[in-house]
């Protein structure tokens, strides 16, 4: 008789063959340094309700901006990025439990202008970027959005945000999203993201199902990943998950279910870097709790 395989099993040996990929990496030598990351983070950047104070973000996105591209500008650091005259899509989320911050988007926003972007050529959508005709037209995109996890995916980042781009989101769903990094080469998009951001002001590190959401999983970081790479950003946001779940939920939970996709985007689909070992981390600002 065929044994039954049950679900508890196959995400069990998939988090096993993905974590064991990931020591297989490590014990690999030393690789070059293919992409930077930066995580800033900043103790006063929320009060104690959790509200954002918008001049720190600011200077926090800034201060990362500016070390990512080795400008100390940050109007020079976003002209490094875009170029006045282009149309700029900033992909957004808005998941109405833990949407990207509208400081955030104003924060972008304002250094794009800064740096010469018509203020009437700027867009800034989730849902609707296939028929928005600032997307359509875009010559730079933006991706920003909260670290978070996700029920099928594992992680939501900024390679899963970029899903509202396809035509069929269901068609991106199979075997845990694994091809979430073919997304970066629908003709909407392919070879016009400038920046990547993962906003850990609050993550989430646990969930049930869909639409999940509860305060006892999310808690004050206070911090932003950045780069430009998606996959070596996402590579650091699911680092920070892995070790918030074993600190709080312990070892036997220090994977999400199945988050493949981020090493996939690498070594099937080529858009990024995955290995820690190649990618050049960057710490900036408040370093207690750290946790990476």
């Amino acid at each position: 008789m065929t044994p039954i395989i049950t679900r508890r099993d196959f995400l069990t040996g998939t988090t096993a063959v993905v974590l064991g990929a990931h020591l297989a990496r490590a014990q690999e030598p030393a690789a070059a340094k293919t992409a930077r990351v930066v995580l800033i983070r900043h103790a006063g950047v929320l009060d104690e309700n959790s509200a954002i104070n918008p001049d720190i973000l600011q200077g926090m996105l800034d201060e990362a901006v500016m070390k990512l591209l080795d400008e100390s500008d940050p109007v020079a650091a976003f002209g490094r990025l875009v170029k006045p005259g282009e149309t700029v899509g900033i992909k957004t989320n808005v998941w109405s439990y833990l949407p990207t911050p509208k400081e955030l988007e104003a924060a972008i926003k304002r250094r794009l202008v800064d740096a010469g972007i018509a203020e009437d050529r700027i867009g800034l959508d989730d849902h609707t970027v296939r028929t928005n005709p600032l997307f359509i037209n875009a010559t730079s995109l933006i991706n920003v959005r909260p670290l978070r996890t996700h029920y099928l995916s594992g992680m939501s980042g900024t390679l899963k945000n970029y899903i509202m781009f396809a035509e069929s989101q269901p068609d991106y769903h199979p075997d845990s999203c694994a091809d979430l990094g073919a997304l970066f080469k629908l003709p909407i998009v392919q070879g016009k993201t400038r920046l990547n951001i993962l906003c850990a002001l609050t993550p989430q590190f646990h969930g049930r199902g869909p639409h999940h959401f509860s305060r006892r999983y999310v808690w004050a970081y206070k911090g932003l990943i950045v780069g430009r790479d998606p996959v070596a950003v996402d590579t650091i946001g699911l680092r920070l998950i892995m070790a918030k779940r074993r600190e709080v939920l312990g070892k036997a939970q220090e994977l999400p279910p199945v988050p493949k996709h981020i090493q996939l985007a690498d070594t099937r689909h080529g858009i990024g870097t995955s290995d820690i070992n190649a990618i050049e981390f960057i710490k900036l600002g408040w370093g207690e709790d750290i946790l990476i």
